[in-house]
């Protein structure tokens, strides 16, 4: 790279879930890199609107990546572009409850897109990228399940298999020259964790600001990450090329205590 040149300059990444929240936050760090930027996602509002927000080195595709059809069509809209970094970010909560009162359409449904999307992806993407010998993918994972969140074993459970997918596949591919990595961010603060620390106060009879301190408190620095900090960790990945089948915990030391 020359002195002046944008790190990512003259790449294409795609990223899944990147109409709003963190996907947006990546894109917007991989755009500041000099990366042009396909999103994807279930929903045209939220993928119009970032891409209208973000300039024209943002396109987007609607895809259900818990799909086939809609994976298979994705990779044959994009067979003119080189993708060589994929992000695979698109996932859902699922249900908050005791494990004994969640249904089996509600577990699949989590798993679905948390965990067969990563696969999907990955399945579509891939083989150009070893055919290249060159490429980075990096799977949004998560701080939870490394430490207990109760009443969130779907959750949970399909982030520990992005997990154990991301670092068995770095082994497949990596001979090749693509690296796979996971990021574990922890709580991030938005409308998300608002609604939780609003959920656990009704659910305990305490204040929303009760609700939030108990739960910051368990991190080191006494606080969640926000999302341009998610952003940021997957552009520094992306400048570190020895890192592969690694998974970064960016949790404000949530893990660590």
């Amino acid at each position: 790279m020359t002195a002046g040149t944008a790190p990512l300059a003259g790449r294409t990444a795609l990223v899944s879930g990147g109409g709003n929240g963190l996907g947006r936050a990546i894109t917007r760090c991989l755009l500041a890199d000099g990366a042009r930027v396909v999103i994807t996602g279930r929903s045209e509002g939220p993928l119009k609107e970032t891409a209208a927000l973000l300039g024209p080195d943002v396109t987007y595709r609607i895809c259900d990546v818990s799909r086939p059809f809609d994976v298979e069509a994705l990779a044959d809209a994009l067979a003119g572009e080189e993708i060589s970094i994929l992000v695979n970010n698109a996932g859902i909560a699922g249900p908050v409850a005791p494990l004994t009162e969640i249904s089996a359409d509600d577990w699949d449904e989590v798993f679905d897109v948390n965990v067969r999307g990563v696969f999907l992806m990955c399945r579509a993407f891939l083989p150009a990228m070893t055919e290249r010998g060159a490429g980075d993918v990096i799977n949004i994972a998560s701080v939870s399940g490394k430490r207990p969140l109760l009443r969130r074993t779907p959750y949970c459970a399909s982030k520990m298999a992005v997990i154990g997918l991301t670092t068995t596949l770095a082994g497949e591919v990596g001979p090749s020259g693509v690296t796979v990595n996971s990021l574990s961010p922890g709580p991030v603060s938005g409308p998300r964790m608002e609604r939780n620390f609003r959920m656990e106060a009704e659910r305990t009879g305490s204040s929303y600001a009760a609700a939030e301190t108990a739960f910051v408190s368990r991190s080191a620095l006494g606080r969640m990450v926000t999302e341009a900090e998610v952003g940021a960790a997957v552009s520094a990945m992306l400048r570190m090329p020895g890192l592969c089948g690694a998974d970064i915990d960016l949790s404000a030391g949530m893990v660590a205590r």
